[in-house]
């Protein structure tokens, strides 16, 4: 493998991988490289968008590797998720709040396997309207990132704890996450996104 796909396949591994991340040997097993290989790669990735002055990095924690934007930026992510450009949500990011919601705290896969799809998406749209966070990381091997919802969410939906949360119909397990994302959506139409 060339120099210049080995660093662009990284590159878009961590993207895909996105808060989850992975670590060296995980790059490693992937793309079948040794991870000494794996590792001078990502420090040549690290000084190329640090020279290129690229609006990402690439940051370690505890081992996983990820792609973050640069904290100089905050302050424009806060404006666009606060902008009416950026309102509304879809029904799959109103079902994986639900879900975030009333299962908290909970993994991505968690939530994929409850909805039967991808929620990466949905995840961060939720994350940069300041609705979603992460609360924390599982125990064990992957230590993947457990959601939960803010401060802000509570405001939002004008509740002072979680245990505000209308209960859900009985129905078993048929229809309940349907149950759960309307709840939501009647709350959306009752308070826009652009309003104050």
């Amino acid at each position: 493998m060339k120099l210049e796909e080995l660093h662009a396949a990284i590159e878009g591994l961590l993207f895909v991988t996105g808060d989850e991340g992975l670590s060296h040997k995980q790059l490693a097993e992937v793309l079948e490289l040794e991870e000494h290989d794996i590792k001078e790669a990502v420090h040549f990735l690290k000084q190329n968008f640090q020279t290129q002055k690229r609006g990402l990095q690439v940051i370690e924690t505890a081992g996983i590797l990820k792609l973050a934007t640069l904290p100089e930026h905050t302050d424009y992510f806060k404006k666009l998720a606060a902008s009416p450009i950026h309102s509304g949500l879809s029904r799959a990011a109103l079902e994986t709040l639900a879900i975030i919601a009333y299962k908290q705290p909970i993994t991505r896969l968690d939530i994929d396997e409850v909805r039967g799809v991808k929620s990466e998406k949905s995840l961060q749209s939720l994350i940069s309207k300041l609705l979603v966070t992460d609360v924390g990381r599982v125990a064990g091997t992957g230590r993947a990132i457990l959601y939960g919802t803010t401060s802000y969410f509570l405001d939002h939906f004008g509740l002072k704890s979680l245990d505000e949360l209308p209960p859900l119909p009985d129905h078993g397990d048929h229809g309940e996450l349907e149950d759960e994302a309307d709840l939501f959506f009647e709350k959306m139409n009752e308070t826009p996104w652009n309003s104050d």
